[in-house]
Order: C-alpha cells, then sequence, then structure tokens
C-alpha cells in the first residue's frame, strides 16, 4: 500500500524548521497535500507544543535531530533535510524507527565551487585585509601584496562533483590541481588534467588546499596538529564543507606559527553556537564545545581569516533547486515512490 493509502484518513502535518518567508509560498504550492506549519527556528529552539503529531519534518543543518529530539515525535515517518550532508541527524536512530530520511544530492555544485574560489581570491590578493584596512580610512599598501594563481598548485581533498567544479575552474586560472580521494577516476583525471597523490604529498605540496569531503567518523579532524605540520609553509586552507573536518585550536596554531598563510572557511567547527548572540548561554555545553566557541571568535578577529556564515550553498539558482527538489521528496513519499533516500 502506498503512503497516500495508509495516511489518507489522517492529516498529513509536515512542519518545517528554519524556513525563511519567502520560501512557505512556493512550499504551500507545490505541497497541496499536507499540512504545512512554519518556524523560522531550529528543531531545537522551537516551542513544539502542537507539533508533536507531525508525521514528517523538514529541517536545514542547524536542526539538530538527536534520539531525544525525534523521540518527542511519536508518529514521525519521514524526515526530509534541505542538504546534502545528513550528519545533523541521527541516522541509528532512524534506523530503528523505520523513519524514512530523504537528502537533496545535488542542488548547486557550481555554485559551491564558485564560493571556494571566491574565499581563495580573498586571500591570495588580501581582498578581505585591504577591505578592514579602508573601512579605518587606511590606503597604504603595505603588507597587502598578493600572489597570482597561475601556476600555483591546488590541492582538492575530495574529488565528488563539488570537487571537479573545483578543478575545472582552477584549470581555467592556470594552477596545477594535485588530488587526494579513496575513489580514483583515473579517466576523469587524465582529461581535466590533474593528478591523484597520497594525502601526505598533497598537504606539502599544495599552495592552497580545498575541502571537500563528507563528514563523518572518519573524516572527523581531517585536518589536525599533525597533518598542519606536513603543511607547505604559507599554504592557504579553504573548507566549504563541513567545520568538524578541521580542528579549531590547530588551525589557531598553525596561524600563529606562520604554517597556514591564510585560511577561508563557510563552514566553523561548533558554528550552531554562532547563530544567535547570547545563544552559547541558554544551555550547559561541555567545555571542549566552549573552548571551541572562544577559539572561532579569535578567527573572527584574525584579518588573515575570511569567514562566510555557511553561506556557499546560497545561490538564487541553488536555493531554488533545494526547494523543489524536497517538495519532490516529500511528494514521491506520499506516492510511496521515495527517492534520494538515506533511510528507507
Amino acid at each position: 500500500m502506498s503512503a497516500r493509502g495508509l495516511w489518507q484518513t489522517r492529516t498529513m502535518k509536515i512542519t518545517f524548521f528554519e524556513v525563511e518567508k519567502w520560501e512557505k509560498d512556493r512550499y504551500r504550492t507545490r505541497l497541496r497535500d499536507v499540512e504545512p506549519v512554519f518556524s523560522h527556528e531550529t528543531a531545537q529552539e522551537t516551542d513544539l507544543a502542537g507539533l508533536i503529531d507531525s508525521w514528517g519534518i523538514c529541517v536545514f543543518i542547524y536542526s539538530q535531530l538527536t534520539s531525544d529530539m525525534l523521540g518527542k515525535f511519536p508518529e514521525l515517518k519521514l524526515i526530509a533535510t534541505r542538504s546534502t550532508g545528513f550528519d545533523h541527524i541521527d541516522i541509528d536512530y532512524c534506523k530503528k524507527r523505520k523513519i524514512c530520511v530523504e537528502n537533496v544530492p545535488f542542488y548547486g555544485e557550481n555554485t559551491v565551487a564558485e564560493h571556494t574560489f571566491a574565499l581563495i581570491l580573498a586571500l591570495s590578493r588580501n581582498v578581505h585585509k585591504a577591505y578592514c584596512r579602508t573601512i579605518r580610512q587606511g590606503f597604504s599598501l603595505e603588507e597587502l601584496q598578493g600572489f597570482d594563481l597561475k601556476r600555483k598548485t591546488l590541492g582538492v581533498i575530495g574529488c565528488g562533483k563539488i570537487g571537479l567544479h573545483v578543478i575545472r575552474i582552477a584549470k581555467g586560472f592556470g594552477m596545477e590541481v594535485l588530488a587526494y580521494d579513496t575513489k580514483r577516476e583515473v579517466f576523469l583525471a587524465e582529461v581535466l588534467g590533474y593528478r591523484y597523490v597520497p594525502f601526505e604529498e598533497l598537504l606539502g605540496a599544495a599552495d592552497v588546499i580545498s575541502l571537500h569531503v563528507p563528514y563523518n567518523k572518519k573524516t572527523h579532524h581531517l585536518i589536525n596538529k599533525e597533518s598542519l605540520k606536513k603543511v607547505k609553509r604559507g599554504a592557504i586552507l579553504i573548507n566549504t564543507a563541513r567545520g568538524g573536518l578541521v580542528e579549531t585550536e590547530a588551525l589557531v596554531w598553525a596561524l600563529d606559527q606562520g604554517i597556514i598563510g591564510g585560511a577561508g572557511l563557510d563552514v566553523l567547527e561548533g558554528e550552531e553556537l554562532m547563530l544567535e548572540e547570547g545563544y552559547v548561554l541558554k544551555r550547559d555545553y561541555s567545555k571542549d564545545v566552549l573552548k571551541t566557541f572562544v577559539q572561532n571568535q579569535i578567527l573572527l578577529r584574525r584579518e588573515d581569516v575570511v569567514i562566510t556564515p555557511h553561506n556557499a550553498f546560497n545561490s538564487r539558482e541553488a536555493t531554488l533547486r533545494i526547494l523543489d527538489t524536497t517538495c519532490e521528496n516529500i511528494v514521491r513519499f506520499i506516492e510511496g515512490r521515495p527517492q534520494n533516500v538515506i533511510v528507507p
């Protein structure tokens, strides 16, 4: 029996968390068979009274769907995340509860890749440092000399769809490209003109290192103090993937030591604490979490670090693709033909 058949006698309520005003009408238009409820806040910030009978939850990455949170929704059958990554969802719990989890696997590979190069250029030409100086009425060129990307080496860690777009753009700048991935696409490497090397060799040779791997137990703190010791001195580090890939304390140390010449970060470890002023005071956090929060504040004050608020995905075209794919995921689930399934 289809999902529609199972639930045709009850109201199919789906709660959307982290929703902007402009998105609501589009959801209402595309999802006529459900009762939508909208919250601008994350799941953990929202008053859940009146929402626990939801059969579906739709979230972005800042809603932490832990087992405790999901246990508050006894009727839950579907989680639709408006992201490719799903480390904010307790997948094991969903498997036990037989809650279907769907994601948006493709929405803006070129979008994130373009943002990656926006961060690279901001650092290679000292755009950020120059801006900080000029708004203070300082027009000296001292310490603002940048470097050409042409003939520099880009190290791409993770050669999925986003990583490949980054490589294509890099070749347009005349860069040499080294790549590290657990799965090697030899034909693509030959066509696009890049070369696979071991992880440590990439760290030691790259002038710019860019991260494009998913976050999981194996990639947690992939960039740490030991790996940073192997980095070519003065290299730039770019992270548009997930904050947990980089050990924040180690990054601050590497910047202080001059090992890393600059960092472009669209994501931060523990970035959920940065969302709202005073948010860190609303709950009891561990010493390590609070330490990371303070270290992020240090990074924010540095002129050799460019930080954007997890904004790499956020083009008009990409956000519409995310919204439309999410709607299609929900409709297909109701029809009993689920797609983009992480947990069946």
